[in-house]
């Protein structure tokens, strides 16, 4: 199933952005499910990623992780998210308790 996700006005969105952060509820397939006639539910991180890619955004942080992320072993998840990296041409990392980022 594609995604049916997406973003109003993608473009206005992401614009002058240096780091998207993302919503990590699964990697490659999107949940997304039907409540009272309409859809709703989580893009992929695959997705979001080719979302950063068309609108030149570098850099992205995924966090809201779903159990696929969170119950896995990190060095697969980590793999397969710099798998994803490199297809969409993003860099981008998963989020942790304690994280901090600095502002260069």
């Amino acid at each position: 199933m594609p995604d049916l996700v997406y973003i109003y006005e993608q473009h206005e969105a992401l614009s002058d952005i240096r780091m998207y952060v993302g919503d990590g509820a699964s990697l490659r397939r999107p949940i997304i499910r039907k409540r009272d006639g309409s859809l709703m539910g989580h893009a992929s991180v695959r997705t979001q990623l080719g979302w950063c890619r068309r609108e030149g955004v570098e850099k992205a942080l995924i966090t809201h992780c779903g159990s696929q992320i969170v119950g896995a072993d990190s060095r697969i998840i980590n793999a397969d998210l710099r798998a994803l990296s490199v297809e969409q041409g993003v860099e981008a990392r998963v989020a942790f308790d304690g994280l901090e980022l600095i502002r260069p």
